[in-house]
């Protein structure tokens, strides 16, 4: 718990400094006091709001045992076998086969799963993939991804608007347009980073982690071999809409052209595949 605090607490700094430089860069001192300023108010926003804010981005709807109790019972299943708080549910009407979990922490989580995975996996290999996600809840990481997330989207946005709106530098001059531009690309990059340098080790945990959980460590890695193969023919238009959030998911929903295929939030489905064959 401890050193997913730390994550947090190094990954929030981080952004902050982000907002600072782009304020720097584009207003001056002036600048980068007003961005920091905005970033560390993203921050707080971003702790209380965030998981609300990316399920709306999905239109995910919440389910309860009446209105889906094949996932929901088996989401409470898992929950009862981890000691878990039950989360809330919910279902994204998507037809890519994905799934994210969200929340600030253990008490506050939600878990939700596309239509697309509800018809393609069999019930022991959603069970598995559910599993994954309460791993993701039980070790206290949901915060940081719905963070990054969050925080990614606003730094993106930032960059974009200073480029149509940049101010002046400490001078009073106008500020350069050219590095309005280079702001503009960059900052998105560099958010792109920083999510990269907490994603990719956190989905072997939850792998390994929802393994324990369901107890068939199989059942993980058949699922994700099938969500692998179909996923990347299955465009998925809120995740493209949001590529921040892309990293949220058990696997990659975005086409993987252009940029987003050089910034790779997962590790290889193969290797995931074989270290939880190794521990079947």
């Amino acid at each position: 718990m401890i050193g997913n605090w730390i994550k947090t607490s190094i990954l929030m700094a981080a952004i902050v400094a982000l907002f600072g430089v782009i304020g720097a860069a584009l207003g001056g001192k002036s600048g980068m006091l007003l961005a920091l300023v905005f970033g560390g108010a993203m921050n707080l926003f971003s702790y209380w709001f965030s998981d609300k804010m990316v399920l709306k981005m999905y239109n995910a709807q919440e389910v309860d045992e009446a209105s889906s109790p094949y996932l929901y019972n088996m989401v409470k299943e898992l929950a009862g076998r981890a000691q878990m708080p039950m989360p809330r549910v919910y279902i994204i009407d998507e037809d890519q086969p994905n799934a994210f979990a969200t929340g600030r922490n253990p008490e506050h989580a939600a878990v939700a799963a596309t239509t697309g995975i509800l018809r393609m996996l069999s019930q022991r290999e959603l069970r598995g993939v559910m599993a994954h996600e309460l791993a993701h809840v039980q070790h206290r990481d949901i915060l940081i991804s719905t963070i990054a997330a969050t925080m990614a989207g606003a730094i993106s946005a930032l960059a974009n608007f200073a480029v149509f709106f940049s101010g002046r530098n400490d001078e009073g001059r106008p500020a350069n347009p050219i590095v309005g531009i280079l702001v503009m690309i960059l900052a998105p990059l560099a958010a792109s980073l920083i999510q990269m340098a907490i994603s990719r080790a956190r989905e072997f945990e939850a792998d390994r982690g929802g393994a324990e959980i369901s107890g068939d460590p199989n059942a993980l890695a058949d699922a994700l071999a099938k969500i692998d193969a179909y996923a990347r023919g299955i465009p998925m238009a809120s995740a493209e809409a949001h590529p921040e959030t892309a990293q949220m998911m058990i696997m990659n929903p975005l086409a993987g052209g252009g940029l987003s295929g050089l910034f790779r939030t997962h590790p290889a489905t193969e290797e995931r595949v074989a270290r939880l064959r190794a521990m079947a």
